[in-house]
């Protein structure tokens, strides 16, 4: 995995290798689709924490710019020292990792798709699978599948940045985000016809002025062509550009995109990458209307706060203890509420013999209070139980710094399981 890892981010980082901001690694001062992702997440999380913070009447004054660290920001994000220890910090890393490696691969999985990257003017095509997609994140996030909505997300960003560095949004003045590619329930306005000439033929290799004036006076949106094997492409049409892009040999010769600073419109290439910083922390807001600030923190690898799994014991030896130990959980479960300490999620493992589980798992306290009124004791022939396989299965679903309770009146039947469970 690490080879194949290694392997992708030589392929990206080869000059020209990929017609999009470079995703991983670039020179000469150039930004990547990691740098803008990784930006993005920090600001906007940065955002949220600072506003949880202020409700709790806690203090966060950690300023929100380009000087924030994944180290600093979880710190200032942790509502406890349990929360910023070291392995939830990296956790937190290993999350915009997973975001920004999944954005690059599109340009590896994707790398002929139009619309994937905004080319040749398939305008509705991006915004499209964009919507598509801020839809799975949500979906995915309302499931708590939050890997699934992690790598949603980085494709996702993928296509809205690349929209700032191959069309003429910037060209055309704008330094704002273009708020309708993120709403399926608005339509994309002054697109270039498909017969509308959009460029001239770049002057000595100088392509800082190949947009037709009308063009951009008109405020016609466009972008360029790109094609690795055919030099085809409409008449009077713009190209991407760049060695790799046969398209750019033709009339209108050249190209528009601000991939780095090297490309055809280089020269705008820190402004377009500025503009889809600002664009991607407006996705994300997005979602954190409808996830909720908490779940929007577990989206970007934070968690406030740790999971409260319970571990019941439901043979009938418990018939006279399953009372006691459901008032003892519900005692514990409200003592929690409304402080810094509220688990972000709950876990309930129940353990028979034979069986044990099913593992259950909810954000809502009532329901989970719901979930264990419902156990009963029954069956059970001998004295110990299959504690530890309960056990076993809460901690492979709970994260680190947890709080596991364990009921039981019994020993464990399934003692070669000590040594995996203490580990």
């Amino acid at each position: 995995m690490q080879t194949s890892l290694l392997l992708m981010a030589l392929y990206l980082s080869i000059p020209g290798g990929t017609q999009a901001f470079k995703p991983l690694i670039s020179g000469g001062g150039s930004i990547t689709h990691r740098d803008i992702t990784q930006r993005a997440v920090l600001r906007k999380t940065a955002e949220v924490c600072r506003a949880l913070a202020a409700a709790q009447g806690r203090d966060f004054s950690l300023p929100i710019d380009d000087s924030l660290s994944i180290i600093k920001l979880h710190k200032a994000c942790s509502a406890d020292s349990s929360s910023s220890s070291l392995v939830s910090t990296i956790l937190f890393q290993s999350t915009i990792v997973k975001m920004y490696l999944s954005n690059a691969l599109v340009d590896m999985a994707f790398a002929l798709s139009k619309a994937h990257h905004f080319d040749g003017e398939t305008f509705q095509g991006g915004q499209a699978l964009i919507t598509a997609g801020v839809s799975e994140v949500k979906a995915s996030v309302k499931r708590g599948s939050f890997l699934l909505a992690r790598l949603a997300l980085g494709r996702v960003c993928h296509t809205l940045q690349d929209f700032y560095s191959h069309s003429n949004w910037v060209e055309m003045g704008n330094r704002q985000p273009y708020s309708t590619l993120i709403r399926p329930d608005l339509q994309l306005v002054n697109l270039a016809g498909p017969s509308t000439p959009t460029c001239r033929s770049c002057m000595g290799g100088n392509c800082t002025d190949n947009i037709l004036p009308e063009v951009l006076l008109q405020g016609l949106l466009t972008s360029g062509y790109f094609n690795l094997f055919s030099s085809n492409k409409p008449a009077g049409k713009c190209s991407h550009g760049g060695s790799f892009d046969r398209t750019s040999g033709r009339d209108p010769e050249g190209g528009i995109n601000k991939d780095d600073v090297g490309s055809s419109h280089g020269h705008l290439h820190h402004t377009a990458a500025d503009v889809a910083i600002n664009a991607t922390m407006e996705l994300l807001e997005d979602i954190r209307g409808a996830a909720g600030d908490k779940d929007f923190l577990r989206l970007m690898g934070i968690t406030q706060s740790s999971v409260l799994c319970f571990v019941i014991d439901t043979t009938g030896s418990m018939s006279d203890d399953i009372t006691e130990a459901k008032r003892v959980s519900f005692s514990i479960i409200d003592s929690k509420r409304g402080t810094q300490q509220e688990p972000s999620s709950y876990i309930l493992v129940p353990f028979n013999d034979p069986g044990f589980g099913p593992l259950i798992t909810t954000t809502n306290a009532d329901i989970f209070k719901q979930r264990i009124n419902a156990l009963t004791a029954s069956g059970g022939g001998d004295i110990p139980e299959l504690c530890l396989s309960g056990l076993q299965l809460a901690l492979t679903a709970a994260p680190p710094f947890s709080e596991i309770f364990v009921f039981t009146d019994a020993p464990a039947k399934d003692t070669a399981l000590k040594s995996t469970v203490t580990a």
